[in-house]
């Protein structure tokens, strides 16, 4: 991920974030220490405001982001109500085979034996999907499995690009 940096005279600083594809985050911080926070859809497109942050709101915003306020743990070591199973979100990416094939079609629990218990869509989300939903590029699956199988899951859902 490469980040850009710039005097804004008058203003402050600007950090621009590159993301996936031409996506990026700017972030400008104000001497006063306010944040404002803006998403670019390409190099051209204008900057869409997400947040102004006080300085005080900055600051907490950025320790959050940073880790400060949360302790990592050991996951192997944790125990959970699941067992062995655990969940996670995969999202499916343009280079997904299984986009824009349905759930039955995709054969995801055979194929890596999870089991896909809700799609994240835009601002929806589509709980205990059925065989016939179509998987769109942008779909946030939620799955549960132990780790080896979403092992699995993340490596069909996200392959290797062949390498030269």
């Amino acid at each position: 991920m490469r980040v850009y940096e710039s005097d804004v005279p008058g203003v402050g600083r600007k950090f621009e974030l590159e993301l996936t594809g031409e996506k990026s985050v700017v972030v400008v911080v104000h001497h006063d220490g306010r944040c404002e926070l803006f998403r670019r859809d390409g190099p051209d497109a204008d900057g869409e405001k997400i947040l102004d942050l006080k300085g005080e709101q900055a600051n907490r915003l950025g320790s959050i982001l940073e880790g400060a306020y949360f302790e990592s743990v050991d996951v192997d070591s944790l125990s959970v109500p699941l067992g062995e199973a655990i969940i996670e979100w995969v999202e499916v990416t343009e280079a997904s085979p299984v986009a824009g094939e349905t759930l039955a079609e995709s054969d995801i629990r055979s194929e890596t034996g999870t089991s896909i218990i809700a799609i994240q869509r835009a601002e929806r989300t589509i709980s205990n999907p059925p065989p016939e939903t179509e998987l769109h590029v942008g779909d946030l699956l939620v799955a549960v499995g132990t780790r080896e199988e979403q092992a699995e899951l993340a490596a069909l859902i996200r392959p290797e690009p062949p390498s030269e």
